[in-house]
C-alpha cells in the first residue's frame, strides 16, 4: 500500500470511527483500525462486533493494500500533524507515516486477522434529511434505558403507523415519541441508542439526505462518505401507545422559557428528595406554581404566568421536566395530565410532531 491523504481528511476519519475501537474486548485486534484502500479511495474503518463505522476519503493511491493499526496512537498521532499531505506506505506489517518533517513507524497487525465488516446484501432501502435525523435523534435518545436487565428499552424503536414513521423511547420512567415522515412501506426496527449516539456525532451538520438500508438483523446508515453498520436489538417493543392520554383534566400552556426556569430554581430545593417536584395549576390565578422541599436545607415556591383551563397538580422528577423542555423546540409549552397518578404530557401546542410523556412520583 502506498497513498497520498490530506492530514485534514485523515484526522477527520480517526475521529469518525476510532471510538468504535474497543481496547477492553476479548479480541485484541478490536483496538485496531483498519486502514484499507479500495476503489482508489482509502477507507478507515473499525468496529466492536455490535456496531461497525466506515470512513471514506479521497487520496491518491499509487499502490493497493491494507494493515491493522492501534486505533487510539493513530488518531493521536495524525491529529498532532500540522496540515498538509500525509504519505502512507506499507512495508510488510509496518505502516511508515510520513509528512514533511516528521517521519514516523506504527507496526500493524495483518488485516486478514480482522472481524470482516458486515453488510446488507438484501433490504430495503429509503432516505431521510439529515437535519431532521439529527434533531429526531437529539429529542428522543434522551428517554431511552441504559438498564442492560432490559435490553429493549435501551433501544429506540423505529416503525410505521398509519402511514408515518415514528421514531420512540422509553425508560418506564419518561417516554419521547417524534414522528418523521410518510412512509409507504413497513418499517420495524429496534435499534440500540448506542448507535443511533455515535449516528448523531456523525451526522454534525450534514443536512443531505441519510441513506437507511436494513433487514432482520442489522440496519446501515450512509451519511455522505461514511457508513454505520449497527446490530438490531432482538424482542418485542411494548405496546406504549396505551400509556399516551388523549384527553386532559388539566391542562396549561405557557412559555417554555419560564417553566424552565422556574423548574430549575425548585430543583436546587429537591436533591435531597431525588429531584421530586410539585407542580400545581392555579386556574384562577391563571399560574403554574413549582413547589419543592428539601428538609434540611429549607423549601422553595417558583411561579408562572400561564393559560389554564382545568386546575390540578402532579409530583414530577425535576430533571426529567428540564430534559423534555430542553428537547422541545417551541416558544410555548403545553403541559397536561389527568390526575396525581397518572401520566403528565409536554408538548409544543404549535406542532403536534413531538411529545414526552414523564411519569408521576407519589407525592
Amino acid at each position: 500500500m502506498k497513498l497520498q491523504v490530506t492530514q485534514e481528511n485523515l484526522s477527520k476519519a480517526l475521529g469518525s470511527v476510532a471510538r468504535v475501537a474497543s481496547s477492553r474486548g476479548t479480541l485484541p485486534i478490536l483496538s485496531n483500525v483498519l486502514v484499507k484502500t479500495v476503489d482508489g479511495r482509502l477507507s478507515i474503518a473499525a468496529t466492536n462486533l455490535d456496531i461497525a463505522i466506515t470512513h471514506y476519503i479521497g487520496s491518491k493511491v499509487s499502490q493497493e493494500g491494507a494493515i491493522t493499526v492501534p486505533a487510539r496512537l493513530m488518531q493521536d498521532f495524525v491529529g498532532s500533524l500540522p496540515s498538509g499531505v500525509i504519505e502512507l506506505k506499507l512495508d510488510d506489517l509496518k505502516l511508515h507515516i510520513n509528512s514533511d518533517k516528521y517521519n514516523s513507524v506504527i507496526n500493524g497487525v495483518s488485516a486478514e486477522d480482522y472481524p470482516v465488516m458486515p453488510a446488507i446484501a438484501e433490504g430495503q432501502s429509503w432516505k431521510i434529511p439529515g437535519k431532521l435525523l439529527k434533531q429526531a435523534l437529539q429529542q428522543v435518545i434522551i428517554a431511552a434505558s441504559s438498564d442492560e436487565a432490559r435490553p429493549v428499552l435501551t433501544g429506540v424503536y423505529w416503525h410505521t403507523h398509519d402511514g408515518k414513521l415514528y421514531m420512540v423511547a422509553t425508560d418506564s420512567y419518561r417516554l419521547a415519541e417524534k414522528s418523521l415522515i410518510n412512509m409507504k412501506q413497513d418499517v420495524e426496527l429496534l435499534i440500540p441508542a448506542s448507535a443511533l449516539q455515535d449516528l448523531l456525532r456523525i451526522i454534525g451538520d450534514y443536512e443531505e439526505e441519510v441513506v437507511v438500508t436494513h433487514d432482520d438483523q442489522q440496519v446501515l446508515f450512509q451519511v455522505g462518505d461514511v457508513e454505520l453498520v449497527t446490530r438490531l436489538i432482538e424482542g418485542k417493543y411494548p405496546d406504549y401507545r396505551k400509556l399516551i392520554p388523549r384527553s386532559f383534566a388539566s391542562d396549561a400552556v405557557l412559555k417554555r422559557a419560564e417553566l424552565t426556569n422556574i423548574t430549575k430554581v425548585s430543583s436546587l430545593f429537591a436533591r435531597e428528595s431525588a429531584g421530586s417536584v410539585t407542580i400545581n395549576l392555579d386556574a384562577e390565578n391563571q399560574q403554574v406554581s413549582i413547589k419543592s422541599i428539601a428538609s434540611q436545607i429549607g423549601e422553595n415556591v417558583a411561579s408562572a404566568t400561564a393559560t389554564i383551563t382545568n386546575e390540578g397538580n402532579i409530583t414530577l422528577n425535576s430533571r426529567y421536566i428540564l430534559d423534555a423542555l430542553h428537547a422541545l423546540g417551541g416558544e410555548d409549552v403545553r403541559l397536561a395530565f389527568n390526575g396525581k397518578l397518572e401520566p403528565c404530557i409536554l408538548a409544543d401546542p404549535k406542532a403536534n410532531d413531538y411529545l414526552h410523556v414523564v411519569m408521576p412520583l407519589k407525592s
